[in-house]
């Protein structure tokens, strides 16, 4: 969606709110595409002495697969965004990924969006904070409860269990 800002660019004060969702459902994460819903972006646009800010929220639903434990989860996300929009000229000069171009007055949010979802998804997708993985030894879900395997001991102390075991 191309957001049209020039009614904004020399009023200051001025506000342009905007409400729109997209389909990102084609963007790969570690091989899987968790964006199934589609995203619903709202916010707006306004001019701040003689500088054009965009302030909006990204909601959607990510489908995926826990980095740790394998298990299927969804889960509702938000992204805030704060950008600078600069014309042309400009946007070289800043290195700063939350920087925009203009092009022809108007803001491309498709692609601010996008880079928003990408830059803020995390690079390990758990399906909750404290999710304890899978057993190393007999790959049970450790989240379920303590599995039945026997802890290997400490190689230091083989010499202390022999002695036990004598016993």
């Amino acid at each position: 969606m191309l957001l049209d800002v020039k009614p904004i660019l020399r009023d200051p004060g001025t506000r342009l709110p905007f409400r729109f969702t997209m389909d990102l459902s084609d963007l790969e994460f570690s091989g899987r595409h968790p964006v199934s819903q589609p995203v619903t972006v709202e916010g707006e646009a306004y001019s701040s002495a003689d500088v054009l800010h965009l302030d909006l929220t990204a909601r959607t639903t990510l489908d995926a697969v826990c980095d740790r434990c394998a298990a299927e989860f969804v889960r509702e996300v938000r992204y805030p965004v704060e950008a600078v929009l600069v014309s042309g000229e400009v946007t070289d000069s800043y290195e700063n990924p939350w920087v925009f171009e203009l092009e022809d007055g108007c803001a491309d949010l498709d692609d601010i969006v996008t880079t928003a979802l990408v830059l803020n998804m995390p690079s390990q997708l758990l399906c909750k904070p404290d999710c304890k993985g899978l057993c190393f030894r007999c790959g049970a879900n450790l989240n379920l409860g303590p599995c039945n395997c026997k802890p290997e001991p400490d190689p230091r102390f083989a010499a202390l269990q022999q002695l036990l075991d004598k016993m």
